[in-house]
């Protein structure tokens, strides 16, 4: 590994301990500095308070650490109680511990996806949008749309009763916008938006 790219590593490392030790929510577990370690377990811990529902790979590259290196770091993480995690098909994803319900994590976890990100924000913006109207929206099949729409129905994030019909929308809201520079231009745009798309009923 050369100079340039152990310093690049090193401002990665800082930037998202530095990060997390001023998110409200981040649980640090006490680690103030000191060892490469705890710089690098500082690091993570506030790289899933930035970036809930992050899975292990993403994770691992974002911050520029080795495989075995991660799941050493992230273990320990796990054992001292400062995140958690939570089986998601083929990922393992990862959140701050005792900070989201578990709608919250398999809401997180979908909109950590393009498809099923976009077609939330589409029915936030519109909740009367069909299938077809949201394949036109992303420039993706119906059948896509299809596909995942079933797959957000059994999560319970979705109810196909009656066209589409976000469960929670308030909370699938509140998650984009909180969270909106960790996912995509998409929920920048509706975090600006925000505002508009909350009804106010007396």
């Amino acid at each position: 590994m050369t100079r340039g790219v152990d310093e690049e590593k090193r401002a990665t490392l800082k930037r998202f301990a530095a990060a997390g030790a001023a998110a409200p929510f981040a649980a640090l577990g006490g680690e103030r500095g000191g060892d490469a370690g705890s710089d690098t377990r500082n690091a993570i811990a506030g790289y899933v308070a930035a970036t809930p529902g992050a899975h292990f790979s993403k994770l691992r590259d974002d911050l520029q650490l080795g495989t075995g290196e991660t799941q050493h770091h992230v273990e320990r993480l796990l054992s001292e109680g400062t995140i958690v995690s939570r089986r998601d098909g083929d990922y393992r994803r990862f959140f701050p511990a005792e900070r989201f319900s578990e709608f919250e994590q398999r809401a997180l976890g979908y909109l950590r996806r393009s498809t099923p990100r976009g077609m939330v924000i589409a029915l936030l913006r519109d909740p009367d949008a069909t299938g077809a109207d949201l394949a036109d929206e992303l420039g993706v099949s119906r059948a896509t749309v299809s596909s995942h729409a079933a797959a957000l129905d059994s999560a319970g994030l979705l109810s196909r009763e009656d066209g589409y019909t976000l469960a929670e929308p308030e909370t699938l809201l509140t998650l984009l916008v909180r969270y909106a520079d960790s996912f995509d231009a998409g929920a920048d745009a509706l975090a600006a938006d925000a505002a508009a798309l909350i009804s106010y009923d007396p």
